[in-house]
C-alpha cells in the first residue's frame, strides 16, 4: 500500500530539528506543507505548497488540495515524505485529514512543538495547571465557557487579536503574556495589558498568547461575530481588500439615506420594522468595515468608537450620570442649553 511519512520541522530553532526529519528527506520525494519555517532552507530540495496558499481563496481550500496532491503523489510514487512546521501532531489540519484517506497509509513522526518551549518559557506545567489550548482563529467559540489558564495559539494578525480583546467583556480583564518566535534569537516573552492586545503587539506565524486565568464572563455576542465576519471578508474578499476610508464614503451615505428612507416607510405605511432592521444592518456594516481598516493602519477600532461615544454620551448627561437624586431634572429648555454648553466645553479642550 503507498504511504506518506509525515515529520515536522520542530518549532524553529535548528538544534531542534528531527534527524527523522532529515532522513525522511533523504530517503524519499518529500513534500513540504509551507516554507514559511526558519529552518525551510535545511529542506530546500522538498517542493512546497506555498502557491496553494497565493491562489486559494480559503484555507479549507488549501488544506484539501494539499491532500489531494499528497495521496495523488503517494499512490504514483509508492512513498513520498510530508514536512509541516513544529510538530505533525499539534494543530495540523492537514494531519488530521490525512488520516482519514483510505487509499494511503500514514506514519505521524512525533517532533517537538512551540508547546514545549512555552511551557519552558512560563515554568508551567500544563497538566498541573490543567491548561486549555485553543486557536486563536476560532477563540470566541472554543473558549466560551472556558475558565482558568489558556493558551491561544495561531495569534498570526491584528484581527484575531482583536476578536480575542472584544470577546472578553468584564470590568478587570485579566493581563496577556506574549510569546513570539520561541527558540529564535528574536525571542520575544512580555505582557500586555487584554485593553492593548492589538495595538501593543505585532503578531506573526509564531505568536501565542497565555491566559493564566481567563475570567468566566464572555460575550458571544452578535456584534463580535459581525467583527469576526468583516475580519475575514478583508482578508479574503478581493472587494472588500481594496477598500479605503475614503472608498466607502459614497455606500456610507447611500446606507444612511435607505435606514431614513425605511423610518419613513415604517410610520407612513404602517409597515413592520424588518425593512429598517435590514437597513440599519446595512449601515453597521459601514462602521465595523471602516474600523476594521483602522485597526489594518493602527489608527483606531471598533472597541476605540464605543468607547468614545460611551465616553461622550456620560459626559453630556449629567443630569442622569451625576445628578443628585434630591435635584430636580432640568427642563428640556435647560437641557438644551447644558448639551451646547458641555459640547462648547469638549471643543475647547480639544
Amino acid at each position: 500500500m503507498s504511504q506518506i511519512v509525515v515529520g515536522g520541522l520542530g518549532p524553529g530553532t535548528e538544534r531542534l530539528v528531527p534527524e527523522t526529519s532529515l532522513i525522511i528527506l533523504r530517503n524519499h520525494p518529500t513534500f513540504l506543507r509551507t516554507r514559511r519555517h526558519p529552518c525551510a532552507h535545511l529542506f530546500n530540495a522538498a517542493e512546497s505548497f506555498d502557491d496553494l496558499y497565493d491562489s486559494s481563496d480559503s484555507l479549507e481550500n488549501v488544506y484539501a488540495a494539499i491532500v489531494e496532491t499528497l495521496v495523488s503523489e503517494a499512490i504514483r510514487l509508492g512513498t513520498i515524505g510530508y514536512l509541516v512546521p513544529g510538530s505533525p501532531l499539534v494543530a495540523e489540519h492537514t494531519v488530521e485529514l490525512l488520516r482519514m484517506q483510505a487509499k494511503v497509509a500514514v506514519e505521524v513522526i512525533p517532533s517537538v512543538s512551540f508547546l514545549d518551549l512555552a511551557w519552558e518559557r512560563l515554568q508551567v506545567d500544563p497538566m498541573a495547571k490543567r491548561v486549555t489550548i485553543v486557536n486563536g482563529q476560532n477563540f470566541e467559540k472554543e473558549a466560551a465557557g472556558l475558565t482558568g489558564s489558556v493558551l491561544v495559539a495561531q495569534c498570526d494578525n491584528r484581527f484575531v487579536l482583536s476578536d480575542i480583546k472584544l470577546s472578553i467583556n468584564v470590568d478587570k480583564p485579566p493581563m496577556v503574556t506574549v510569546l513570539q518566535r520561541l527558540g529564535l534569537d528574536d525571542e520575544s516573552v512580555f505582557e500586555v495589558n487584554w485593553e492593548e492586545l492589538d495595538r501593543e503587539v505585532n503578531p506573526d506565524h509564531l505568536t501565542c498568547l497565555w491566559i493564566s486565568d481567563l475570567p468566566a464572563s464572555m460575550t458571544t455576542d452578535a456584534l463580535a461575530q459581525l467583527h469576526n465576519v468583516v475580519g475575514r471578508l478583508r482578508r479574503e474578499c478581493p472587494w472588500d481588500q481594496e477598500q479605503t476610508h475614503h472608498s466607502l464614503i459614497s455606500g456610507l451615505l447611500e446606507e444612511a439615506r435607505e435606514v431614513v428612507e425605511a423610518i419613513e416607510v415604517m410610520e407612513t405605511q404602517a409597515a413592520g420594522s424588518v425593512g429598517l432592521v435590514e437597513e440599519l444592518g446595512d449601515l453597521l456594516f459601514h462602521i465595523v468595515l471602516q474600523c476594521a481598516i483602522g485597526e489594518e493602519e493602527g489608527t483606531f477600532d471598533l472597541a476605540d468608537v464605543a468607547r468614545e461615544i460611551h465616553g461622550k454620551m456620560v459626559r453630556r448627561h449629567p443630569h442622569i450620570f451625576d445628578r443628585d437624586p434630591d435635584t430636580p431634572m432640568p427642563s428640556k429648555k435647560q437641557l438644551a442649553e447644558q448639551w451646547k454648553a458641555i459640547k462648547a466645553a469638549e471643543k475647547n479642550q480639544a
